[in-house]
């Protein structure tokens, strides 16, 4: 199970949701992941009210 806290502690370049998005696109590509939670919420200012559907969509 990938956690979102991981992918945001492994990836400490990203400045907003935005680039989170792209990075856990990424992640889950080259992963053998099936599953994804999202353990915290992303703590940048860009963060908008359904970022827990629009991480999970990148995810899968």
């Amino acid at each position: 199970m990938l956690l979102l806290s991981e992918v945001i502690i492994a990836n400490p370049q990203v400045d907003n949701f935005e680039e989170l998005v792209i990075v856990l696109r990424e992640v889950s590509k080259g992963s053998d992941e099936l599953f994804f939670r999202m353990d915290v919420k992303p703590d940048y200012v860009d963060v908008p009210n359904n970022w827990e559907d629009r991480l999970e969509a990148s995810f899968y």
